[in-house]
Protein backbone atom coordinates (compact mmCIF):
# COMPACT_ATOMS: atom_id res chain seq x y z
CA UNK A 1 0.00 0.00 0.00
CA UNK A 2 2.64 2.24 1.14
CA UNK A 3 4.75 1.29 -1.89
CA UNK A 4 1.23 2.50 -4.15
CA UNK A 5 1.43 6.01 -2.45
CA UNK A 6 4.66 6.90 -3.22
CA UNK A 7 4.62 5.70 -6.69
CA UNK A 8 0.83 7.72 -7.07
CA UNK A 9 2.74 10.86 -5.67
CA UNK A 10 5.74 10.28 -7.52
CA UNK A 11 3.42 10.44 -10.90
CA UNK A 12 1.62 13.66 -9.86
CA UNK A 13 5.00 15.55 -8.75
CA UNK A 14 6.15 14.61 -12.48
CA UNK A 15 2.82 15.75 -13.79
CA UNK A 16 3.01 19.02 -11.86
CA UNK A 17 5.49 20.61 -14.13
CA UNK A 18 3.95 20.07 -17.29
CA UNK A 19 0.30 20.76 -16.45
CA UNK A 20 2.10 23.95 -14.72
CA UNK A 21 3.74 24.48 -18.28
CA UNK A 22 0.82 24.59 -19.72
CA UNK A 23 -1.62 26.64 -17.43
CA UNK A 24 1.05 29.70 -17.80
CA UNK A 25 1.49 29.24 -22.54
CA UNK A 26 2.86 31.13 -23.96
CA UNK A 27 5.69 32.33 -21.60
CA UNK A 28 8.19 32.73 -24.76
CA UNK A 29 8.01 33.20 -28.58
CA UNK A 30 6.15 30.89 -31.21
CA UNK A 31 7.71 30.13 -34.55
CA UNK A 32 5.33 30.06 -37.08
CA UNK A 33 6.93 27.82 -39.68
CA UNK A 34 5.65 29.07 -43.29
CA UNK A 35 6.59 26.83 -45.72
CA UNK A 36 6.55 28.72 -48.74
CA UNK A 37 8.62 31.66 -49.92
CA UNK A 38 9.16 35.25 -48.92
CA UNK A 39 6.57 37.50 -49.92
CA UNK A 40 4.32 34.51 -51.43
CA UNK A 41 0.39 34.82 -50.69
CA UNK A 42 1.07 32.14 -47.91
CA UNK A 43 3.47 33.90 -46.67
CA UNK A 44 1.22 37.23 -46.53
CA UNK A 45 -1.02 35.70 -44.62
CA UNK A 46 1.42 34.30 -41.68
CA UNK A 47 2.64 37.64 -41.20
CA UNK A 48 -0.68 39.04 -40.62
CA UNK A 49 -1.82 36.33 -38.43
CA UNK A 50 1.36 36.38 -36.72
CA UNK A 51 1.15 39.87 -35.70
CA UNK A 52 -2.42 40.08 -34.74
CA UNK A 53 -1.63 36.87 -32.20
CA UNK A 54 1.43 38.14 -31.00
CA UNK A 55 -0.69 41.52 -29.40
CA UNK A 56 -3.64 38.79 -27.94
CA UNK A 57 -0.61 36.09 -26.70
CA UNK A 58 1.90 38.63 -25.24
CA UNK A 59 4.51 37.05 -26.88
CA UNK A 60 6.68 37.46 -30.25
CA UNK A 61 5.06 35.44 -32.61
CA UNK A 62 7.50 34.82 -35.79
CA UNK A 63 7.13 33.66 -39.36
CA UNK A 64 9.63 31.59 -40.64
CA UNK A 65 10.08 30.47 -44.21
CA UNK A 66 11.41 26.61 -44.54
CA UNK A 67 10.89 26.47 -48.54
CA UNK A 68 11.38 23.07 -50.71
CA UNK A 69 9.80 20.52 -52.26
CA UNK A 70 5.85 21.39 -52.90
CA UNK A 71 6.05 23.16 -49.47
CA UNK A 72 6.79 19.43 -47.56
CA UNK A 73 10.01 20.36 -45.92
CA UNK A 74 8.48 23.48 -43.82
CA UNK A 75 5.65 20.82 -42.46
CA UNK A 76 7.98 18.10 -41.92
CA UNK A 77 10.43 20.60 -39.72
CA UNK A 78 6.56 20.63 -37.54
CA UNK A 79 6.04 17.30 -37.71
CA UNK A 80 8.92 16.68 -36.05
CA UNK A 81 9.24 19.75 -33.50
CA UNK A 82 8.44 19.40 -29.83
CA UNK A 83 5.02 19.17 -29.57
CA UNK A 84 4.43 22.16 -26.87
CA UNK A 85 2.96 24.01 -29.09
CA UNK A 86 5.72 26.68 -29.62
CA UNK A 87 6.57 25.39 -33.27
CA UNK A 88 3.56 25.35 -35.65
CA UNK A 89 2.80 25.36 -39.12
CA UNK A 90 0.75 27.82 -41.45
CA UNK A 91 0.15 25.63 -44.36
CA UNK A 92 -2.25 25.68 -47.42
CA UNK A 93 -4.42 23.29 -49.42
CA UNK A 94 -0.98 21.59 -50.12
CA UNK A 95 -1.65 19.91 -46.94
CA UNK A 96 -4.64 17.63 -48.26
CA UNK A 97 -2.61 16.89 -51.16
CA UNK A 98 0.80 15.87 -50.65
CA UNK A 99 -0.47 12.32 -49.60
CA UNK A 100 -1.37 12.18 -52.85
CA UNK A 101 1.42 14.52 -55.15
CA UNK A 102 3.42 12.38 -53.47
CA UNK A 103 3.79 8.38 -53.95
CA UNK A 104 5.78 8.10 -50.72
CA UNK A 105 4.63 11.02 -48.48
CA UNK A 106 7.28 12.86 -46.35
CA UNK A 107 4.53 12.96 -43.21
CA UNK A 108 0.79 12.12 -42.95
CA UNK A 109 -1.28 14.99 -42.01
CA UNK A 110 -4.46 13.08 -40.32
CA UNK A 111 -1.45 11.47 -38.05
CA UNK A 112 1.26 13.73 -37.26
CA UNK A 113 -0.26 17.26 -37.13
CA UNK A 114 -3.39 18.61 -35.16
CA UNK A 115 -5.52 21.14 -36.70
CA UNK A 116 -6.24 24.22 -34.75
CA UNK A 117 -8.30 26.36 -37.11
CA UNK A 118 -8.77 27.21 -41.24
CA UNK A 119 -7.73 31.14 -41.32
CA UNK A 120 -8.38 32.11 -45.26
CA UNK A 121 -10.28 30.79 -48.63
CA UNK A 122 -7.97 32.81 -50.92
CA UNK A 123 -9.88 32.41 -54.13
CA UNK A 124 -8.58 31.81 -57.62
CA UNK A 125 -8.28 33.68 -60.71
CA UNK A 126 -8.07 32.20 -64.45
CA UNK A 127 -6.05 34.62 -66.42
CA UNK A 128 -4.02 34.58 -69.91
CA UNK A 129 -2.27 36.85 -71.75
CA UNK A 130 -3.57 40.09 -73.08
CA UNK A 131 -3.30 39.31 -77.02
CA UNK A 132 -4.96 36.22 -76.32
CA UNK A 133 -7.92 36.73 -79.26
CA UNK A 134 -10.89 35.71 -76.64
CA UNK A 135 -12.36 38.43 -75.00
CA UNK A 136 -13.87 36.34 -72.31
CA UNK A 137 -14.50 32.67 -70.65
CA UNK A 138 -17.23 30.92 -73.21
CA UNK A 139 -14.89 32.20 -76.22
CA UNK A 140 -11.43 31.14 -74.12
CA UNK A 141 -13.30 27.80 -73.55
CA UNK A 142 -13.89 28.14 -77.35
CA UNK A 143 -10.56 28.56 -77.94
CA UNK A 144 -8.81 25.94 -76.10
CA UNK A 145 -10.83 23.59 -77.16
CA UNK A 146 -10.32 24.22 -81.36
CA UNK A 147 -8.88 21.40 -83.44
CA UNK A 148 -5.39 21.46 -83.15
CA UNK A 149 -4.84 23.81 -80.40
CA UNK A 150 -1.48 24.41 -79.04
CA UNK A 151 -2.20 26.01 -75.62
CA UNK A 152 -0.17 26.04 -72.47
CA UNK A 153 -0.83 26.30 -69.08
CA UNK A 154 2.15 27.60 -66.82
CA UNK A 155 2.10 26.84 -63.14
CA UNK A 156 4.43 27.41 -59.68
CA UNK A 157 5.94 24.10 -59.37
CA UNK A 158 4.27 20.54 -58.26
CA UNK A 159 1.91 21.15 -55.11
CA UNK A 160 1.71 25.10 -55.87
CA UNK A 161 -1.63 26.69 -56.11
CA UNK A 162 -1.81 27.19 -59.76
CA UNK A 163 -0.65 23.54 -60.63
CA UNK A 164 -3.91 22.25 -58.59
CA UNK A 165 -6.12 24.51 -60.17
CA UNK A 166 -4.42 24.01 -63.67
CA UNK A 167 -5.02 20.38 -62.93
CA UNK A 168 -8.44 20.23 -62.08
CA UNK A 169 -9.08 22.42 -65.42
CA UNK A 170 -7.58 20.29 -67.31
CA UNK A 171 -9.48 17.49 -65.78
CA UNK A 172 -13.05 19.27 -66.47
CA UNK A 173 -11.79 20.05 -70.08
CA UNK A 174 -10.21 17.08 -71.08
CA UNK A 175 -8.46 18.72 -73.60
CA UNK A 176 -4.84 18.87 -74.40
CA UNK A 177 -2.99 21.40 -72.69
CA UNK A 178 0.89 21.92 -71.96
CA UNK A 179 1.67 22.21 -68.21
CA UNK A 180 5.34 24.47 -68.16
CA UNK A 181 6.43 24.75 -64.72
CA UNK A 182 8.38 27.76 -62.92
CA UNK A 183 9.71 27.90 -59.53
CA UNK A 184 7.36 30.19 -57.84
CA UNK A 185 4.28 32.95 -59.48
CA UNK A 186 6.63 36.01 -60.19
CA UNK A 187 8.61 33.79 -63.68
CA UNK A 188 5.23 33.17 -64.31
CA UNK A 189 3.64 36.34 -64.90
CA UNK A 190 6.61 37.89 -66.47
CA UNK A 191 6.58 35.24 -69.16
CA UNK A 192 2.92 35.44 -69.69
CA UNK A 193 3.57 39.26 -69.61
CA UNK A 194 6.35 38.60 -72.50
CA UNK A 195 3.44 36.83 -74.36
CA UNK A 196 4.94 33.34 -74.12
CA UNK A 197 2.74 31.61 -72.04
CA UNK A 198 -1.26 31.42 -72.55
CA UNK A 199 -3.36 30.88 -69.36
CA UNK A 200 -2.49 30.50 -65.83
CA UNK A 201 -4.76 29.89 -62.66
CA UNK A 202 -3.37 31.34 -59.74
CA UNK A 203 -4.73 33.11 -56.38
CA UNK A 204 -5.74 36.72 -56.06
CA UNK A 205 -2.78 37.44 -53.74
CA UNK A 206 -0.48 36.79 -56.75
CA UNK A 207 -2.57 38.35 -59.62
CA UNK A 208 -4.92 41.03 -58.59
CA UNK A 209 -2.52 43.94 -59.45
CA UNK A 210 -1.73 42.59 -62.36
CA UNK A 211 -5.84 42.46 -63.57
CA UNK A 212 -6.24 45.49 -62.14
CA UNK A 213 -3.08 46.92 -64.44
CA UNK A 214 -4.57 45.44 -67.58
CA UNK A 215 -0.96 43.68 -67.55
CA UNK A 216 -3.25 40.32 -67.78
CA UNK A 217 -6.15 39.21 -69.41
CA UNK A 218 -8.79 37.97 -66.35
CA UNK A 219 -11.11 35.40 -67.65
CA UNK A 220 -13.17 34.23 -64.37
CA UNK A 221 -12.65 34.01 -60.54
CA UNK A 222 -13.39 30.53 -58.83
CA UNK A 223 -15.63 31.54 -55.92
CA UNK A 224 -19.28 31.34 -56.52
CA UNK A 225 -19.77 35.05 -55.99
CA UNK A 226 -17.48 38.05 -58.19
CA UNK A 227 -15.30 39.27 -55.56
CA UNK A 228 -15.50 42.92 -54.28
CA UNK A 229 -11.66 43.12 -55.06
CA UNK A 230 -12.69 42.54 -59.03
CA UNK A 231 -16.38 43.40 -59.34
CA UNK A 232 -15.84 43.15 -63.37
CA UNK A 233 -14.47 39.95 -63.40
CA UNK A 234 -17.13 37.19 -63.78
CA UNK A 235 -17.11 33.93 -61.77
CA UNK A 236 -17.06 30.38 -63.55
CA UNK A 237 -20.60 29.83 -63.17
CA UNK A 238 -21.20 32.76 -65.02
CA UNK A 239 -19.09 32.03 -68.00
CA UNK A 240 -19.77 28.39 -68.28
CA UNK A 241 -17.37 26.64 -66.60
CA UNK A 242 -19.30 25.97 -63.04
CA UNK A 243 -17.01 22.65 -62.02
CA UNK A 244 -14.01 25.30 -61.61
CA UNK A 245 -14.90 26.05 -58.18
CA UNK A 246 -11.60 26.17 -56.03
CA UNK A 247 -9.98 28.34 -53.71
CA UNK A 248 -6.61 27.92 -51.97
CA UNK A 249 -7.23 27.68 -48.22
CA UNK A 250 -4.95 28.12 -45.37
CA UNK A 251 -5.06 26.41 -41.99
CA UNK A 252 -3.00 26.75 -38.61
CA UNK A 253 -1.34 23.30 -37.18
CA UNK A 254 0.73 21.92 -34.18
CA UNK A 255 2.85 18.40 -33.95
CA UNK A 256 0.32 15.79 -33.04
CA UNK A 257 0.51 15.45 -29.34
CA UNK A 258 0.75 19.34 -28.30
CA UNK A 259 -1.54 19.32 -25.34
CA UNK A 260 -5.59 20.15 -25.57
CA UNK A 261 -5.43 23.14 -23.62
CA UNK A 262 -2.27 24.93 -25.45
CA UNK A 263 -4.34 23.43 -28.42
CA UNK A 264 -7.54 25.51 -27.26
CA UNK A 265 -5.52 28.33 -26.27
CA UNK A 266 -3.96 28.56 -30.16
CA UNK A 267 -7.27 28.03 -31.31
CA UNK A 268 -8.26 30.81 -29.09
CA UNK A 269 -5.87 33.53 -29.74
CA UNK A 270 -6.60 32.48 -34.27
CA UNK A 271 -10.20 33.35 -33.85
CA UNK A 272 -9.16 36.83 -32.06
CA UNK A 273 -6.31 37.56 -35.15
CA UNK A 274 -9.43 36.56 -37.82
CA UNK A 275 -11.39 39.58 -36.02
CA UNK A 276 -8.55 41.94 -35.83
CA UNK A 277 -9.25 44.90 -38.21
CA UNK A 278 -5.73 45.33 -39.38
CA UNK A 279 -5.94 41.55 -40.51
CA UNK A 280 -9.16 42.43 -42.44
CA UNK A 281 -8.49 44.82 -44.22
CA UNK A 282 -5.37 43.33 -45.56
CA UNK A 283 -6.74 40.65 -46.59
CA UNK A 284 -9.39 42.89 -48.47
CA UNK A 285 -6.74 44.24 -50.44
CA UNK A 286 -5.69 40.30 -50.81
CA UNK A 287 -9.64 39.88 -52.37
CA UNK A 288 -9.65 37.31 -49.62
CA UNK A 289 -11.65 36.85 -46.17
CA UNK A 290 -11.16 35.98 -42.60
CA UNK A 291 -12.93 32.30 -42.05
CA UNK A 292 -15.98 32.35 -39.40
CA UNK A 293 -15.32 31.32 -36.02
CA UNK A 294 -17.06 28.35 -36.44
CA UNK A 295 -14.66 27.15 -39.07
CA UNK A 296 -11.50 28.59 -36.89
CA UNK A 297 -11.58 25.62 -35.01
CA UNK A 298 -9.80 22.36 -34.53
CA UNK A 299 -12.77 20.27 -34.98
CA UNK A 300 -13.69 22.09 -38.16
CA UNK A 301 -10.18 22.25 -39.47
CA UNK A 302 -9.73 17.95 -39.14
CA UNK A 303 -13.11 17.71 -41.17
CA UNK A 304 -12.56 19.87 -43.33
CA UNK A 305 -8.77 18.35 -44.05
CA UNK A 306 -10.33 14.73 -44.42
CA UNK A 307 -13.17 15.99 -47.00
CA UNK A 308 -10.27 17.71 -48.70
CA UNK A 309 -7.30 15.05 -48.93
CA UNK A 310 -10.43 12.46 -50.26
CA UNK A 311 -11.66 15.77 -52.76
CA UNK A 312 -8.25 15.93 -54.69
CA UNK A 313 -6.80 12.19 -54.37
CA UNK A 314 -8.74 10.94 -57.25
CA UNK A 315 -8.33 14.46 -59.44
CA UNK A 316 -4.65 14.14 -58.89
CA UNK A 317 -4.17 10.58 -59.07
CA UNK A 318 -5.55 10.94 -62.36
CA UNK A 319 -3.72 13.35 -63.60
CA UNK A 320 -0.45 11.24 -63.15
CA UNK A 321 1.80 13.96 -61.78
CA UNK A 322 3.82 13.33 -58.70
CA UNK A 323 6.71 15.47 -57.03
CA UNK A 324 8.74 12.55 -56.24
Amino acid sequence: MRRAIILLAGALMAAFPALAQQSRFPDKSITIIVPFAAGGPTDVVARQIAEAMSRDLGVSVVAENVTGAGGTLGAQRVVQARPDGYTLLLGNVGVATAPTLYRRPPYDPLTQLDAIGLITPVPMTLIGRTDLPAKDLPELLAWLRRPGAEVNIAHAGLGSASQLCGTLLRSILQTPMTPVAFRGTAPVMTEMMAGRIDITCDQTTNTVPYIRDNRVKAYAVTTPQRLAALPDVPTTTEGGLPQLQVTIWHGFYAPHGTPRPVIDRLAQSLRTALADPAVLNRFSDLATTAEPPERATPQAHRAFLEAEIARWRPILSAAGEYAD
